[in-house]
């Protein structure tokens, strides 16, 4: 079969061209928007005033992969904690740039203490709670002075939840004029966005520079979040903060912000994303940043870990074998991951295969950089182990998993190393 003169084009998210922020700790820089990769972002849920305890968490955040770390800064006291934080990290060799999330005080906490205002690395700031009335612009203008005079970026992060209502009301009033009023949800996209650009504008005005301004307009609606950006992504040129505001638990939580940042993501549209799940009980805070991980390679817009690649199992794969393989391999080049980034450039673009029967085992496995096809049920009892793209052995009796481990470890030292 001949193939049609019109060649399938292939799927490629669009680039949506912004500009470049930098937020930087010492000599660590994270370039956000512009050419830059989409960064993985998360945030912190341990009390700000424990400097350790928030400091191990961050770590662990950073391990995992998150490029940037949010910390809530609510208090005179998690204000002074915040260089204590940074103090830990530095002794522990954690470059990754703090952001401070500043709501109501932000203005006294950035003015009193400088300490902090210095340890951070981005500011994030929520127009909506920033003061009422007459305080609102001079209160806001007190954090953006502090961003300069520290030369820090600054997120304007709206949140549905807690929107400007003096903006949404006039909003709201000047519909009720129009002939032909617009939907309320409308009315509630427009002031998110309204919110955001003016608040941005006003910072400008300033004296800010507008590569140092990033922007987000979050809601916890999938549809909702993905016309408000598509319409803040034709209205600015500022780098874009995604996620769904409260996205939910468990699979929830996982399932929607997947459907909606990956839509926002293959339009070019957004720089950095964080998934904001609810913990489930005893789940570790770096889950959040796993998905976001997982969403960006998904989309083949970032490599951070190997991939691998196992059949969801069937009548034919009786056995739990390949299963619990895939699992072990799994955990194992996560596990490796946060020392194999420096000792092993390039490893986060292998490829496994981990297969449970012959009708898609040896193909998958030809696919990857290394895979086995582990035999199912019914099949004579050998596992082919194929190694870039070529049958390399065949694996028998008890030791196939513990074996192929090997084989997996030799290959990365022998390719990577």
């Amino acid at each position: 079969m001949a193939i049609d003169s019109q060649a399938i084009s292939l799927s490629q998210p669009k680039a949506r061209r912004s500009l470049q922020a930098r937020v930087a700790w010492g000599d660590h820089v994270v370039t956000v928007g512009g050419d830059a990769p989409v960064r993985v972002q998360s945030m912190t849920n341990t009390d700000t005033v424990d400097a350790i305890g928030t400091a191990i968490q961050v770590k662990e955040l950073a391990l995992a992969g998150s490029e940037m770390v949010r910390l809530t800064v609510n208090t005179p006291e998690a204000a002074q904690a915040v260089p204590h934080v940074r103090e830990q990290l530095d002794r522990m060799g954690i470059e990754v740039p703090l952001i401070g999330d500043f709501h109501y005080n932000g203005h006294r906490l950035l003015t009193d203490y400088p300490d902090c205002a210095q340890a951070l690395s981005k500011y994030r700031i929520n127009p909506g709670n920033v003061g009422k009335g007459d305080k609102h612009d001079k209160q806001f203008g007190q954090m953006i002075e502090a961003a300069m005079r520290y030369n820090k970026p600054v997120r304007i992060g709206v949140n549905w939840g807690s929107l400007d209502q003096e903006l949404l009301a006039q909003l709201m009033d000047t519909n009720a004029q129009r002939v032909q009023p617009f939907d309320a949800k409308q009315v509630m996209y427009e002031a998110l966005i309204t919110s955001a650009i003016d608040s941005a504008k006003l910072a400008e005005s300033m004296g800010m520079a507008p590569e140092q301004i990033l922007l987000s307009c979050k809601v916890s609606g999938v549809q909702d979040l993905i016309a408000v950006y598509r319409e803040l992504a034709q209205r600015c040129n500022y780098p874009l903060h995604l996620g769904l505001t409260e996205a939910g638990m468990g699979t929830r939580g996982t399932v929607a912000s997947a459907t909606a940042l990956s839509i926002l993501l293959q339009e070019g549209i957004g720089d950095t994303i964080r998934v904001s799940l609810t913990p489930q009980p005893g789940e570790a805070r770096t889950q959040e940043v796993v998905i976001a991980s997982e969403i960006l390679q998904a989309l083949g817009l970032r490599a951070f870990v190997p991939s691998v690649t196992a059949c969801p199992g069937c009548g034919r794969t009786t056995s739990t074998t390949f299963q619990e393989l895939a699992k072990e391999i799994d955990d194992y080049l996560r596990a490796q991951m946060p020392v194999w980034r420096s000792q092993y450039p390039g490893v986060e673009n292998l490829k496994v295969a981990v297969m449970g029967c012959i009708v898609n085992g040896p193909g998958e496995s030809k696919h990857a950089d290394i895979g086995i096809s582990l035999p199912g049920s019914g099949e004579a009892p050998a596992a082919p182990v194929f190694i870039d793209g070529e049958k390399a052995m065949t694996l028998r009796g008890e030791n196939i998993a513990r074996e192929f481990h090997q084989i997996v470890e030799t290959y990365i030292e022998k390719r990577f190393g």
